[in-house]
Parts: C-alpha cells; structure tokens; sequence
C-alpha cells in the first residue's frame, strides 16, 4: 500500500531575514500545504519566516500543529491560535515530538536551529532510525553554498553519495512535495546495506 504525506515538518527561520521575498514565498509555502490537505507541523514559533509559513497554512484553512518548548513561550516567541500547540520541556522533545508527527520533513531558509533540525532527521534517514524523506526547499538559492559545502564532504570521502542523491532539493512547493512523496516508505538505511 502506498503512503501519502499527511503532515510535513518544517524547519525554518525565527526571524524574517534581509529578502522581504523569502518571508512571503514562506507563507505561499504554508498556504500551499493547506490548500493540497498537507498539516503543517512546526516550530510553534510567532516570529520571522516560522510565522509566515504558519499563517500561510491558517489563512488557507489548514491544520498546524506547532511544538515548543515552555522556555520559549516564557519569552513570548509562540502563537496561541494554531489547530494544537504541544508545550515541552526540551528542544530534544520538541524534535522528537516534530518527527513522531510529521511523515516528511522540509527545509526552508534558516540559521543554525534550523540547520541543526534538519541535519538531525535527515542523518536519522541515513543510519535506518526512520523513512521519513528529507528536503530542502531552496528558495532564492539560500541552501546552495551549504549544499555545495557537503558535496565537497563526500568528494572527501566523508560522506556517501547517496546520500546527497536521497534529499530533495527544489526551487518550488510542488517539486518539494513530489520529491518527498516519491520516497516515502523508501527506508535509506536499507539501502546502504543491501
């Protein structure tokens, strides 16, 4: 039986960079998983680009489900109108928590809580603890020098090829989403091994 993408993770920034553009191709990105019956599953943030995204899948109807931790909420960086918002103690919850709910995860632009999220799932994708696909959506060519630095880390030696051949990346939600959609079920781990 085939899976579908109920719900994808994203992983984006707390606040809403230099590129004015960024910010509302983030809420088209939102709004674009509403709009095809995809939850959002996020950050819980109120802030930058995790606001966009967020408001974009609320105005479009959709269900957003957003995880934070309480230290976060102390400093009034949530929001308190999403379809849930679970409150944890730590971010190894909150990732933990994004992941038990998500089927896919995306990455739009961010810095390095972003980054540190998505490395994460996506070196959990590799070494077989789930197969939940992995991208990265590059908007404006954002995650470019990031993803030329890790080809240079396989060139090394210090990274496998396939896994760079694993992760989406694209330039707009549809390829995003087709990307992710085709390897759902596809445990990466597996194939190393095989």
């Amino acid at each position: 039986m085939s899976r579908t993408i109920r719900r994808v993770a994203v992983f984006c920034a707390s606040s809403p960079g230099v590129d004015p553009a960024l910010a509302r191709a983030s809420y088209d990105v939102g709004r674009a998983l509403a709009e095809r019956g995809i939850g959002l599953v996020y950050g819980g943030g109120g802030h930058g680009l995790m606001h966009e995204v967020s408001q974009g899948a609320l105005d479009a109807g959709g269900e957003v489900i957003g995880v934070i931790p309480h230290s976060m909420v102390a400093r009034e960086w949530g929001r308190d109108d999403l379809t849930e918002l679970h409150v944890v103690d730590t971010m190894h919850e909150r990732k933990a928590l994004m992941a038990e709910l998500a089927d896919a995860f995306l990455c739009l632009p961010g810095g390095l809580g972003t980054l540190e999220e998505i490395i994460e799932v996506w070196s959990w994708r590799y070494i077989g603890f789930n197969d939940d696909p992995v991208g990265f959506l590059n908007l404006g060519g954002t995650w470019t020098p990031f993803l030329d630095s890790l080809r240079g880390l396989a060139d090394a030696g210090f990274m496998r090829p396939e896994v760079l051949e694993d992760v989406v990346v694209a330039d707009d939600v549809d390829t995003a989403l087709a990307g992710l959609t085709s390897r759902l079920g596809a445990a990466f781990g597996d194939k190393l091994r095989g």
